[in-house]
């Protein structure tokens, strides 16, 4: 795994993993030149869809791109898990809704903080989170 590859896929299995991908991003987002700001929030948003990716899907993985639209560059990353999925995925987006007994902010939180969202879940065969933020 390198952050100078344009595409890659990190294991999602426990903390020290969350940790990494953390770390993944924060280089991902400094080698596109976003701000300080910018890297900021998508470090966020990775943070919170790699650990519910562990707490509630079980573990899986996140595989990122860098990504072009014209002249815009971004970074796109999909976690993705075979858990149980989301039964109702409009109140797994409201702020405040946890399936645990986290604060319930992952999800609707990470929505905000990226330029482009996406989440397919199904019942008993896993969730995927698509999250793209453009420089």
């Amino acid at each position: 795994m390198s952050a100078t590859e344009p595409s890659g896929q990190l294991p999602l299995r426990s903390e020290p993993d969350i940790v990494a991908s953390r770390q993944l991003v924060r280089k991902l987002t400094q080698q596109l030149g976003f701000s300080l700001v910018d890297q900021t929030k998508m470090i966020t948003a990775a943070s919170e869809l790699s650990r519910n990716t562990v707490t509630y899907g079980g573990g899986g993985e996140m595989a990122w791109d860098v990504v072009e639209q014209g002249v815009r560059r971004g970074l796109r990353l999909r976690f993705r898990d075979q858990g149980p999925g989301i039964p109702d995925i409009a109140q797994a987006l409201t702020d405040g809704w946890t399936s645990g007994k986290g604060m319930g902010l992952g999800l609707s939180g990470s929505r905000r903080l990226v330029h482009d969202f996406d989440i397919q879940s199904t019942v008993g065969e896993g969730t995927c989170v698509s999250v793209t933020r453009w420089k």
